[in-house]
């Protein structure tokens, strides 16, 4: 038997205020999230930008083509009800950040380490009071509570919406610093992507690169500039 898939089922996509923000309608009726809660959306860009992806689905619905519907659900149904444990699964990543683990060798990778990462390490004990210890080697390096509670705090001060944006942001490239780097403009997604990737692009150049690997690669990235694209919406 051939899968059931959705189907397009409307005519009209539109817009229009909501209590505490505005709403996407298909032919007049409000669309909901899969567990059937209003989808309301905080500002007029992101609404006009979840109507742009509903109105671009042909006759089969295709929810990988949605991204920004599919994080508007995440930030409803998941992240809203468990604000502050997300919040905190997010915070402890400052204690295990990518970017305070370095090679031990060889000299090239090392260096390239040093010269891309410390910068941002150096931005965020900078705009946060968060200085963040470095180590070499997978032996785990202790950082200073504070320093970690205030990266937190950063976090805290997030609405839900956009705490689902800095979700992938964090953990698809392992980093709290990185993520915080793209929420503040200090980065794009772009290059916060490639910063994570120093020791594979090293490890490609030497001995030739994976296709899989790289398409695990192009994924991450796509997610990530999902993430900062609903990160601009938000600031429009």
């Amino acid at each position: 038997m051939s899968e059931w898939k959705a189907r397009r089922f409307w005519k009209d996509t539109a817009v229009e205020p909501a209590e505490g923000g505005f709403r996407i309608t298909l032919d007049g009726k409000p669309v909901m999230t899969p567990g059937k809660q209003p989808l309301i959306l905080p500002n007029r860009a992101l609404a006009d930008a979840l109507a742009a992806e509903w109105e671009a689905q042909s006759d089969v619905i295709d929810p990988l083509s949605m991204p920004l519907t599919r994080a508007a659900n995440s930030a409803i149904e998941k992240v809203k009800p468990q604000f502050d444990a997300v919040a905190d699964m997010l915070g402890a990543y400052g204690g295990t950040d990518l970017l305070s683990y370095r090679a031990t060798d060889p000299s090239e990778l090392t260096e390239r380490q040093a010269s891309e990462w410390d910068p941002v390490l150096a931005w965020a004990r900078d705009r946060f009071d968060a200085p963040l210890n470095v180590t070499e080697g997978l032996m785990p390096v202790d950082q200073d509570a504070e320093a970690v509670a205030r990266l937190r705090s950063r976090i805290g001060e997030l609405d839900a919406f956009e705490l689902t944006a800095l979700h992938d942001l964090v953990t698809l490239p392992g980093s709290l610093v990185l993520g915080l780097a793209v929420l503040e403009g200090r980065l794009s997604a772009d290059e916060a992507h490639a910063l994570s990737r120093i020791d594979e692009e090293f490890q490609a150049e030497r001995w030739g690169r994976d296709d899989e690997a790289d398409k695990a690669a192009a994924g991450r990235l796509e997610a990530m500039k999902n993430a900062e694209r609903l990160l601009g919406l938000l600031k429009s």
